[in-house]
């Protein structure tokens, strides 16, 4: 007997079809279509404003859909509300801890409200504190903890009654890069463990470290979705250029700016160019194209600062005159910074300012 679609792809514990959220005259979340799978990590990656809180919101039960359907578990959020919440963790931008009570007590106190008996909260307790390294603090208060050690109890916290998802509404904003790397790791255990992961977050290199599959939005809208190898493959290209231009620059010539690579995108003060094979052309300088490869810059090899600063010297050879004073610098070289490193996918990001 062959196997079954159900067997061979995981259950779909969250589906949306034309999921809208209407504030107003605003659409806060415009018509979106996405499934989490049971086991899985699964992002939302986008700006503020783009309507990722929105839609956690929704999918938590505490904010009714204008229009679409939505299931969580096989129900719907708006008629079954009570019991979809009480088998789902939601970890929000705010904390939301009780900062009278110790470390522990969060813990127990917050095991209570889902009917858990006193030993099996605080078997739970134990385990979740040993998870998220706290156990070394357990009686301590809350108020003194770093930013980092209270977002880690929230996140325990949330786990108290072991739910079947846990949302994580922008669980890094304003930690340092330390306690970014000990959540993580704290997160990829518990995805290790089986534990159901949505995630929101408009941090890149989040995203790629953690989740199996994301979608990108931007104004209410979905605008790409898939893995984070296949979103960079489809989407990035292998170098990102960099320009920007010194106090005094009043305008950037689009004429100028044509050719610069495959796309570009131009800002106030600076240019970022994607190509492959890049031509730099800065205010009024002569085109000079260059590629990356001639200078140890190709994806998928390490980028050390030294083949930078030679990029760079190759660069301050170029004939490019000065956008304010029309003149050819002698030492340009000390006037630009190119900063070079490899992304995890492979590719050779680069940087070039002009420092006055």
């Amino acid at each position: 007997m062959g196997m079954t679609n159900s067997a061979a792809e995981p259950t779909a514990l969250i589906r949306a079809q034309g999921l809208t959220k209407v504030f107003g005259a605003r659409s806060a979340v415009d018509g979106i279509n996405f499934e989490v799978r049971d086991g899985e990590f699964f992002g939302f990656l986008g700006p503020n404003g783009a309507g990722k809180t929105t839609t956690m919101r929704m999918i938590a039960g505490v904010s009714p859909r204008t229009s679409g359907t939505l299931e969580i578990f096989g129900q719907d959020p708006d008629l079954h509300g009570s019991e979809i919440r009480g088998q789902i963790g939601v970890v929000h931008q705010q904390e939301t801890l009780d900062m009278e009570l110790s470390v522990r007590e969060n813990l127990l106190v917050f095991g209570r409200f889902f009917g858990m008996d006193r030993p099996s909260i605080a078997t739970r307790a134990d385990e979740l504190l040993e998870l998220f390294q706290l156990s070394d603090r357990a009686k301590d208060q809350v108020e003194p903890l770093s930013g980092g050690m209270k977002r880690r109890l929230s996140i325990a916290r949330s786990l108290i009654a072991s739910p079947r998802v846990l949302m994580l509404d922008e669980p890094t904003t304003g930690l340092d890069p330390q306690a970014r790397h000990l959540l993580w790791d704290a997160l990829q255990r518990l995805k290790r463990g089986g534990t159901t992961i949505v995630l929101t977050t408009h941090y890149m290199d989040e995203a790629e470290q953690l989740c199996d599959r994301l979608v990108v939005m931007d104004q209410a809208k979905i605008v790409a979705e898939g893995s984070p190898r296949q979103l960079i493959v489809e989407h990035a290209s292998r170098e990102v250029l960099e320009l920007r231009f010194p106090n005094g620059t009043e305008s950037i010539d689009t004429k100028v700016l044509e050719g610069i690579g495959d796309r570009y995108e131009r800002l106030a003060e600076r240019v970022i160019s994607w190509s492959t094979a890049l031509i730099l052309r800065a205010g009024s300088c002569d085109a000079q194209a260059w590629r990356m490869s001639s200078f140890g810059l190709r994806a998928g090899h390490s980028t050390s600062e030294r083949r930078a600063e030679r990029f760079a010297d190759a660069l301050a050879k170029s004939p490019c005159c000065d956008s304010r004073s029309g003149t050819t610098p002698n030492a340009l070289a000390t006037h630009r910074r190119l900063h070079a490193r490899r992304l995890s996918a492979g590719v050779a990001r680069l940087r070039f300012q002009r420092l006055h």
